[in-house]
């Protein structure tokens, strides 16, 4: 029954959904991006290393393994919900703030330290994966975190906050009578209408990504990449008048069909971008580590 009551005010937005950046199906779209731009080297590197997993929560595969990471912190390892994001405030952004100082990451970089950020665990995991000295456990689960962490951290409410959990607090709707909050609209709601094949919808989007534009996005940092997702967070995402704060008795802003169109195109931009991003460090790591070499 508890269970029920919950589900049903989960789907009315009465209480905060858990964040789950893009959803399986973004992270799965992002990693299909990212699988077919790897080099057939680095491909055959990433495969080598997830096909010594046993882990069940996901099937074994890539772009299967891309969801691995919200599985894990949902199965008892609350532990690591604050690498999923990084809170920037509106309007006073600080990387330093939002990554708790950034604190010195324990070797291995899985072990923690508990309270970090997207940001942070990015740079510790891939500096991991890059390692030829890294054991091979530990580069498994450098892998895994980094197929689901490079999606994360280009979702703008997983790199921005109101004082509101990320949006969690601010409940919206959607038209139709359905309501949900601002986090999980640009979580999952948002790519609804792009149907439910990840694999099918990766390949369009691929189809609009120009040499220009792979070019560009195959740069920066995690650091870089969470500035922004900020900037797309305060330009869009908060422009609905959503006040600072948690308020329990706060009505449902409604969200105009202008406003869901521009998100969405919005979301396909960085979900595209993710997928360069990802394919370009997932190179980079397979050269540093010596992937192909006889």
């Amino acid at each position: 029954m508890r269970t029920l009551l919950l589900a049903g005010l989960l789907v009315v937005g009465l209480i905060p959904a858990p964040a789950f950046a893009w959803g399986d199906k973004g992270h799965e779209i992002i990693a299909t991006i990212a699988r077919d731009r790897i080099a057939p080297a680095t491909r055959a590197w990433v495969d080598a290393i997830l096909a010594t997993d046993t882990d069940t929560l996901t099937a074994p595969d890539m772009v299967s393994r891309a969801t691995w990471a919200d599985k894990w912190r949902d199965s008892g390892h609350r532990e690591t919900a604050s690498w999923h994001f990084v809170d920037q405030e509106l309007g006073a952004p600080s990387l330093d703030s939002a990554c708790f100082g950034h604190p010195a990451p324990a070797v291995p970089a899985s072990a923690g330290p508990a309270q970090d950020c997207v940001v942070d665990r990015i740079d510790a995991f891939a500096r991991e994966l890059s390692d030829p000295a890294t054991a091979p456990a530990e580069r498994l689960l450098a892998l895994k975190y980094i197929l689901h962490f490079v999606g994360d951290v280009h979702q703008p409410l997983h790199a921005s906050d109101h004082q509101d959990r990320g949006g969690n607090c601010v409940h919206v709707g959607l038209g139709d009578q359905r309501t949900t909050n601002l986090h999980s609209f640009w979580d999952t709601a948002v790519l609804a209408p792009l149907g439910s094949d990840p694999a099918a919808i990766a390949h369009r989007l691929e189809g609009s990504i120009t040499s220009a534009d792979a070019h560009s996005w195959a740069s920066g940092s995690a650091s870089s990449w969470a500035v922004e997702s900020y900037g797309e967070a305060k330009a869009h995402a908060y422009t609905i008048g959503s006040p600072a704060g948690c308020a329990g008795d706060q009505a449902p802003i409604a969200l105009s069909s202008a406003y869901q169109a521009q998100a969405l195109a919005i979301a396909e931009r960085q979900i595209e971008r993710a997928g360069v991003r990802l394919a370009w460090l997932l190179d980079t790591a397979a050269a540093k580590a010596g992937a192909g070499r006889s």
